[in-house]
């Protein structure tokens, strides 16, 4: 079960091209200037299992995913199953946003695990003092867009460029 604030269909920020993005409920990096504070408390998400969040995804064909939040790595066992699920039953991509960096997830095995069926991450905190809206896909400029399976591969970090 993972708890879930809501699920937009069709969002063209969260990624490049239509994209599902499921809103992981629960955050604890409280980022200052957050625009989503709502999604702090895990309490406001709905618990969905993973074969109710499918739904929409497999809905669309022409859609991706992105895991945002709120912080999908701290829901690390179940958004690794839907990740899974998503892989299995499609050819879509995955983007995760989280407030950790890249090299902290790697020292967190849970979080390692889901990092091998995501295709890119976005990572770090947002810094209101960073933030720059002329980036593509990230709010600050500390934040890196970065192509998971490539990094995991060299084991250097590896960004993403479309």
């Amino acid at each position: 079960m993972l708890a879930i604030l809501r699920i937009v269909e069709d969002t063209m920020v969260d990624g490049p091209g239509f994209r599902t993005a499921i809103y992981a409920a629960g955050c604890t990096h409280h980022c200052l200037g957050c625009h989503n504070p709502q999604s702090w408390d895990i309490r406001a998400g709905r618990e969905m299992t993973t074969e109710e969040i499918l739904v929409p995804i497999l809905a669309d064909p022409f859609a991706d995913v992105t895991f945002t939040g709120g912080d999908p790595m701290m829901q690390p066992e179940g958004f690794t199953e839907l990740a899974c699920a998503i892989k299995e039953q499609s050819h879509k991509t995955i983007w995760c946003y989280t407030g950790y960096t890249y090299e902290t997830l790697l020292t967190m095995p849970a979080q390692r695990e889901l990092l091998r069926h995501i295709d890119v991450l976005v990572d770090g905190p947002f810094i209101q003092n960073l933030r720059d809206e002329q980036l593509r896909f990230r709010g600050s400029s500390n934040q890196r867009t970065i192509d998971v399976q490539r990094s995991l591969e060299s084991g250097t970090v590896i960004l993403w460029t479309d």
